[in-house]
């Protein structure tokens, strides 16, 4: 029995460690070969054989392996509003987003649509300094945070069962920004005040390397994501979305 090669390895690391110190579009094109070979790769591979695993945990969850507009985000760095010009990212990132978010993307005929959908979905961060995994909606738009909020106000109950129980807890926290203060119309001693203040309904879970180089990678990504379900649902009902 063949034995299942890891996605990632201690040499991803190693050349985004490089790719720090050397943030240079000619470094990078000299080792181009080498972030293919054990970064975009790799990378590629693991969102392929998440594709099944994910659809059976919700059809609605995308793993996209294309090269362009997929679940990879791209190495280059969007430079345009940062005092940081450093043109690449030293890590990789990966999301498997909510089907609804892409078929927003275009409208009748083909024709490209105005705005966007705020949609819960599962990331995976690679990084020498520290990968994780988690899911939920990063920097929703005001009119999804109302919502949001809204909807966790109504229904408390639900929002802890779907955040609190031991088996989420024993994996993930809570993660993202919060405002200082209560929202403008919100009540200051609600019960969840805490969560009525989140800008951004996120989990986050940190990734040992260890684990990131198992070969087993894909099993135990989608053992954390099952966690995630309960979240990923609550979400969805308060956006009237399917899961």
């Amino acid at each position: 029995m063949t034995r299942r090669q890891p996605y990632f390895t201690p040499a991803t690391f190693r050349f985004l460690r490089s790719l720090g110190r050397h943030n240079e579009r000619e470094w990078f094109h000299a080792h181009k070969d080498e972030y293919e070979t054990v970064v975009r790769e790799p990378a590629i591979r693991l969102i392929t054989d998440l594709a099944d695993p994910l659809r059976a945990i919700s059809p609605m969850l995308v793993a996209n392996p294309r090269g362009v507009g997929g679940s990879l985000f791209r190495i280059n760095r969007d430079t345009r509003f940062s005092g940081d010009k450093s043109p690449y990212k030293t890590h990789v990132g990966m999301s498997f987003y909510h089907a609804a978010t892409k078929a927003m993307s275009r409208g009748p005929g083909g024709t490209a649509a105005m705005g966007r959908l705020d949609a819960p979905g599962l990331y995976l961060h690679v990084a020498p300094t520290g990968s994780f995994t988690g899911g939920g909606i990063w920097h929703p738009q005001p009119p999804t945070l109302k919502r949001l909020r809204d909807f966790i106000t109504d229904n408390p109950r639900s929002w802890k069962a779907a955040t609190r129980s031991p088996k989420f807890l024993k994996v993930f926290h809570l993660a993202g920004e919060s405002l200082v203060r209560p929202p403008r119309g919100y009540d200051p001693a609600h019960e969840l005040i805490a969560d009525i203040r989140r800008k951004d309904f996120i989990a986050s879970s940190a990734v040992p390397d260890a684990e990131l180089f198992d070969p087993a990678l894909v099993r135990k990504l989608v053992a954390r994501y099952k966690l995630m379900r309960p979240m990923l649902d609550w979400l969805c009902a308060a956006l009237d979305l399917e899961l």
